[in-house]
């Protein structure tokens, strides 16, 4: 199976599956000297792991995350970072009676339609336990931000009909409430709704929104590597995404040039735009506004609702998925799309260095060798 890798400079290969001893990821490209912190990575992971409310899966992984590489002495040695999460809680049982079914809304029948096997334990490499991996490599991606004090926000805004007002809007509350939606008001109106559909053995999707601050200008590259493009690859990734919207997105279809153009103007030494409506990138790269967008994710399709569908043995069936799902995805999925899009930044990053030869001769115009007695432990 082709296509578990993601990234030019900034690589990471996720593998894994829901059922099986273990998943993690490989990071290769990540440079020396970045003081790793395994207790940030374990927090964004505290941040998806399951059975923590009414609103998620009741499955219970610790989901502890070991470094095995790349790593001497609290230091990234620019060697490949290996990071393992160890699964602890399966009931592959629970799934036996699904082996020859193809569920509704699952990549059962994509699956077994390309590789003509599939692991249904779970959904395998298609269930939503692979993005752990990603929120671990993610974490390490962030830490390299955080050296040009790049910071990105994910938060939950709006849950089926019911959005976030901005004018109430609440950071705490991110990390405090459930649904990770910053809105007092609405995060009351969205667990009724939720509720509303779950005794009704339905669930509800979402939208993610993300807003990425203090990103410097010229990430991205010309034509097909644009900015634009490589965050909506690396989102669209993630299993259950529908939409990607940047700046303002699908309204942008309904305006005139005149009102969506963002008009530039000198500020204290310092270009500046009057507006946003790009959302943070010109011509596929970042201008050094906020980068802004928004993640529409489909409802979880593990319902306990009688639904029609098919066996590979040619039976047409009904079928109630059973078992540990989540009513709701969206606010587990907010530390999701801010891993996928710290690991597109740090790979441009990594790849904007070389735009000019200043750069490069600034880097290679001096005698680079370490000193001794480094602090890596040399």
């Amino acid at each position: 199976m082709a296509g578990s890798t993601i990234g030019k400079l900034f690589t990471v290969t996720t593998w894994g599956e829901s059922h099986g001893p273990a998943l993690g990821a490989v990071i290769d490209g990540c440079p020396a000297g970045i003081a790793l912190d395994p207790q940030m990575i374990q927090a964004d992971l505290e941040r998806r792991r399951p059975g923590k409310s009414a609103y998620t899966s009741s499955r219970k992984e610790v989901d502890q995350v070991e470094i095995l590489s790349g790593v001497f002495r609290g230091f990234t040695t620019g060697t490949p970072i290996s990071l393992i999460i160890r699964n602890v809680d399966q009931h592959s049982a629970d799934y036996d009676h699904l082996a020859e079914i193809l569920r509704p809304g699952h990549a059962d029948c994509t699956y077994w339609q390309k590789y003509g096997i599939r692991d249904y334990r779970g959904g395998g490499r298609a269930s939503g336990r692979e993005t752990a991996a990603r929120v671990a490599a993610g974490a390490v991606a962030r830490q390299l931000l955080a050296q040009f004090d790049v910071k990105i926000t994910g938060y939950t805004y709006a849950i089926g009909e019911i959005s976030i007002n901005p004018d109430r809007f609440e950071p705490d509350l991110i990390y405090s409430h459930p649904l990770a939606m910053p809105d007092r008001l609405a995060a009351a109106a969205a667990e009724q709704y939720i509720k509303k559909y779950a005794a009704k053995h339905d669930s509800v999707g979402g939208v993610v929104e993300c807003v990425v601050s203090n990103l410097p200008p010229g990430l991205g590259e010309p034509v097909f590597a644009k900015l634009d493009a490589l965050l909506a690859q690396a989102l669209f990734s993630i299993g259950a995404v529908k939409a990607v919207e940047i700046g303002s997105g699908f309204r942008a279809a309904t305006m005139t040039g005149s009102e969506h153009n963002d008009c530039f103007h000198w500020e204290n030494g310092k270009l500046s735009k009057t507006t946003n409506h790009a959302g943070g990138v010109l011509g596929g790269i970042s201008d050094g506004s906020p980068l802004i967008l928004r993640v529409y994710f489909k409802p979880t399709p593990s319902i306990a609702k009688t639904q029609k569908t098919a066996t590979i043995t040619g039976d047409n069936i009904e079928v109630q998925i059973t078992g540990r799902h989540d009513p709701v995805i969206v606010p587990r999925a907010v530390v999701v799309v801010e891993a996928m899009i710290a690991l597109t930044l740090a790979d441009c990053l990594l790849m904007a260095a070389t735009s000019t030869i200043n750069n490069l001769k600034r880097l290679f115009s001096h005698n680079s060798t370490p000193a001794p007695h480094n602090k890596l432990g040399g």
